[in-house]
């Protein structure tokens, strides 16, 4: 459906915020945040191009095989958007029976939820619909692992809790370390 000469690069910067439209854009978006190039039978030359536009905006970049991209998005941003709404949309259905209690006591995990969920309902639809392969093989690993940490709880295995919670500390630390928190 591409018109000859005109060139297709598929390119997903790692970059924005809840917020959309032009008017949540900002000079710093793109600042050493990533930007993924999948250019899967594209031209190199403008493909090298395309690496040079998103590097002058401030991004690093890096080339991923298509596949590969959705499966490591649907575990870092799809998989945890989906959980948010799921969350907050629970919240909603029990805020209803108890009043107001669950919005006036939102910890700070739960507001953090909340941010994630105040992203674009219908670009988010999309991107579940358009990567559904990848989100349901996150949500079955998901699932898998859900249901091991219920087992824990009801038997009160603290060293399988503890020690999840350590090994999925420690990848906060290198987020942090490769400077990927703001």
């Amino acid at each position: 459906h591409v018109p000859a000469g005109v060139h297709f690069v598929p390119a997903h910067p790692l970059a924005g915020t809840e917020q959309s439209g032009p008017t949540s854009g900002f000079a710093e978006l793109f600042d050493n945040r990533w930007c993924l190039l999948t250019p899967e039978g594209a031209d190199e030359a403008e493909t090298a191009k395309l690496r040079q536009f998103w590097e002058g905006l401030g991004s690093n970049v890096d080339v991923m095989e298509p596949d590969h991209h959705d499966l490591v998005l649907a575990v870092t941003s799809h998989t945890p958007h989906l959980i948010a709404y799921t969350i907050v949309g629970t919240a909603f259905d029990f805020e209803q029976q108890i009043q107001n209690d669950v919005i006036r006591f939102s910890a700070s995990g739960f507001r953090d939820f909340t941010r994630i969920a105040a992203s674009d309902p219908v670009m988010w639809r999309d991107v579940f619909l358009n990567n559904s392969d990848a989100v349901l093989e996150m949500l079955g690993r998901f699932n898998e692992d859900l249901a091991y940490l219920q087992r824990a709880i009801r038997w009160s295995e603290a060293d399988k809790l503890e020690d999840l919670f350590s090994r999925t500390r420690a990848i906060r630390s290198r987020i942090r370390d490769i400077g990927q928190l703001d």
